[in-house]
């Protein structure tokens, strides 16, 4: 199966259990539910979760654990991506070529369904603790890094910077900080946690972690040159939401060959991180390279 192929099926798996996990909620409130599933099914790319899932994979050929904290780290990256297009935050419009969700029920139904999809995580996650105790405090462990990953000192520190970034002085290691937190934090915890799940030799987690922060502000700095170079069609949201809001940016502060040049450095050292994982790695080797050629 090639690298895109492989990814679709994994990705299937992800939606599948995500569906499952909403479908299993009881007693919601109608116009909740819809704007939960409006944000969580609306095509997004399911990186996290299938970073997760492939990390657990580099030494485990299976593990039933896995999928729980999957999605629940979906349901974390959805939850915030509802709440970063809030006209107070990023005020956006479109995502994935869809209104956003509070275009669609409001401002105060998409702030609850992001709160709701937040807690739903969590739920997720402590119902799902395995009984055996080897097992469980693996699992407990996995679960602490996706929660300190997606917290102040994580993604939503990572936020907050970048919601106050007019009133500091712009440096590199202001921008730095900012995406770090904002993206690299629960892209790299992902993989962490993949990796914690397994009983894994400690010393093969070093390079998995490198694999996760250097793709992670890969990964930002190919969204901050997108929003330059991106149209709607392809990008699913207007560009340009950078420069409007007076956001610190890579294409900004190095220009944007300057910023392809540092993907492109970033991406040649994940894959060399991976590699010690020899065949085991090609998936996550193929999935870094696949960052530089993303348009959306």
């Amino acid at each position: 199966m090639d690298f895109q192929s492989l990814y679709d099926y994994k990705k299937g798996l992800v939606n599948t259990a995500l569906k499952e996990l909403i479908d299993k909620v009881a007693g919601c409130h109608g116009k909740l539910l819809d704007s939960v599933k409006y944000s969580l099914f609306a095509g997004g790319k399911r990186l996290r979760p299938i970073l997760l899932l492939s990390a657990n994979e580099l030494v485990e050929d299976d593990n039933e654990d896995k999928m729980h904290l999957a999605c629940a780290v979906e349901m974390i990256h959805t939850y915030s991506l509802i709440h970063d297009d809030l006209p107070a935050m990023d005020n956006d419009e479109y995502r994935r070529g869809m209104l956003t969700n509070h275009m669609v029920y409001g401002e105060a139904m998409a702030i609850l369904a992001g709160d709701a999809l937040l807690n739903l995580a969590y739920e997720t996650m402590i119902r799902n603790i395995p009984a055996e105790l080897d097992r469980m405090q693996r699992y407990l462990k996995a679960v602490s890094v996706i929660a300190s990953a997606s917290g102040m000192s994580g993604m939503i520190g990572g936020q907050a910077a970048d919601i106050d970034n007019g009133s500091v002085d712009k440096t590199e290691d202001v921008l730095n900080y900012i995406h770090q937190h904002k993206t690299e934090a629960l892209i790299t915890a992902s993989l962490y946690a993949g990796m914690l799940l397994s009983d894994h030799r400690k010393e093969l987690l070093e390079p998995v972690i490198a694999y996760g922060k250097a793709i992670g502000l890969a990964f930002q700095i190919t969204d901050d040159i997108l929003d330059v170079t991106g149209d709607i069609t392809t990008l699913g949201k207007k560009p340009g939401s950078d420069e409007k809001n007076r956001k610190l940016t890579y294409p900004g502060r190095f220009g944007l060959e300057g910023s392809r040049r540092m993907a492109e450095r970033l991406i040649d050292e994940a894959v060399t991180h991976i590699s010690v994982f020899g065949k085991r790695s090609e998936f996550l080797k193929c999935l870094a390279y696949s960052i530089l050629e993303r348009t959306q």
